[in-house]
């Protein structure tokens, strides 16, 4: 059983900063990718960034204002939101890539945190 809890969501207005957090825990082996999806109203699901095996990858919309970090001590994954945009309003999920064995790999969704920019 593996659990992602999410934290750090809520109203902001443009131009301001939140950061999410996204912890993991329960029957982990090891954590391989880490990242973040926004799903607005009336709209799919998107990536908005992932950090695996060293490296990041960041939705275009978000590059230069989003920072995608982990702790890997703390199987923590992170997401510094600066200068928030109205479009940026969704809520945000928490994934994560996870071996609960060395032969079993599933992927794991938080419950989501909303995000609110008002402009």
């Amino acid at each position: 059983q593996v659990q992602l809890v999410e934290s750090g969501g809520g109203l902001v207005q443009a131009g301001e900063s939140l950061t999410l957090s996204c912890a993991a825990s329960g029957s982990i082996f090891t954590i391989d990718g880490m990242g973040w999806y926004r799903q607005a109203p009336g709209k799919q699901r998107e990536l908005v960034a992932i950090i695996a095996r060293g490296r990041t990858r960041y939705t275009d919309s978000v590059k230069g204002r989003f920072t995608i970090s982990r702790d890997n001590a703390k199987n923590t994954v992170y997401l510094q939101m600066l200068s928030l945009k109205p479009e940026d309003t969704a809520v945000y999920y928490c994934y994560s890539d996870i071996l609960t064995d060395w032969y079993k790999r599933d992927d794991f969704w938080g419950q989501g945190t909303q995000v609110t920019v008002s402009s």
